[in-house]
């Protein structure tokens, strides 16, 4: 059996630039140690898994499939004891707290920029991890205790959270200036169906919605184009490629202002709720609970 006492953290650093690099002598000038030193470690890690971790070819080498597999928890461990150095650090300066919050994009385009800052102007000795991921993953990071609070779509289920509303927005279909639909002062969903849409990836909660909404239509969601932002959507529609459906506050002004047109929906579904998750406030770190309460406060300031 193998011993983890066994492994040292400086020999998977030595493990991962060798794998990185292929190459045993490129690995020695990131590393700073001489060839033969390195080669060392190597030999000694491989006598610690007893398993070769590279095959030796005539230029370089290559990893066995024992040794992509110790690159995998190499990197899972190296990120660990890197994330726990730098939190370690903010106590030594005197930063008095972590908060972890996860949020989908909307919230993040649209609200968190400024919320967050106000709440760090207030509070500068807490610390914030923001993660953007989507609804779901938002609901599930919270229940495991992975993430302190969360932010999501209200057409995910989140039973086994605490939720409070956060915001509300109001999509939009985004079409380019000289689109067919460009001049209406509004339109339902179902007027859209018969033309190509640029959507977000699958798993995102406005896609579902779309597809959801376009089925009770009896109508497919023409999906041309599936992108992984906002962002990359504007620029899509920008360029002729099809419409997109996005919340009021994500599409940049100057876009607007110059080859984009955005028009309200009538559907009452495109009204949505941006959910504020906890799985127990009274469970929460104090930090946690001041960012809680600035979060559900920030709409009414």
């Amino acid at each position: 059996m193998i011993n983890p006492t066994h492994f040292d953290l400086q020999s998977l650093r030595i493990f991962l630039m060798v794998a990185q690099t292929g190459s045993l002598t490129k690995a020695t000038d990131k590393s700073h140690m001489t060839l033969s030193a390195l080669s060392k470690r190597i030999a000694d890690l491989e006598r610690t898994v007893d398993t070769a971790l590279f095959v030796r070819l005539p230029r370089g080498l290559e990893l066995t499939p024992a040794g992509e597999q110790l690159a995998h928890h190499a990197r899972s461990v190296l990120d660990t004891v890197n994330r726990m150095a730098g939190e370690m650090e903010d106590f030594a300066i005197g930063v008095r707290g972590h908060v972890r919050i996860w949020a989908n994009t909307s919230a993040i385009i649209q609200f968190l920029p400024a919320d967050l800052a106000s709440f760090v102007e207030v509070h500068p000795l807490i610390r914030i991890s923001l993660e953007e991921m989507l609804s779901d993953q938002i609901v599930t990071a919270v229940l495991s205790g992975e993430a302190d609070l969360g932010i999501f779509a209200d057409n995910v289920s989140s039973r086994g959270l605490e939720k409070y509303l956060y915001r509300r927005d109001k999509l939009m279909v985004v079409v380019r200036a000289d689109h067919a639909l460009a001049t209406l002062p509004a339109i339902s969903f179902s007027d859209t169906l018969n033309y190509d849409f640029v959507g977000l990836n699958h798993g995102s909660s406005l896609l579902k919605r779309l597809t959801d909404a376009s089925l009770t239509h009896d109508k497919p969601l023409r999906l041309r184009i599936q992108v992984s932002s906002f962002d990359g959507m504007c620029r899509m529609i920008a360029a002729g490629l099809g419409i997109g459906v996005l919340p009021d506050g994500a599409v940049p002004p100057e876009l607007l202002a110059s080859n984009l047109r955005a028009i309200p929906l009538t559907d009452t579904w495109a009204q949505r709720t941006l959910w504020l998750g906890v799985k127990s406030e009274a469970a929460l770190v104090p930090e946690a609970s001041k960012l809680l309460a600035h979060l559900r406060a920030a709409d009414k300031g």
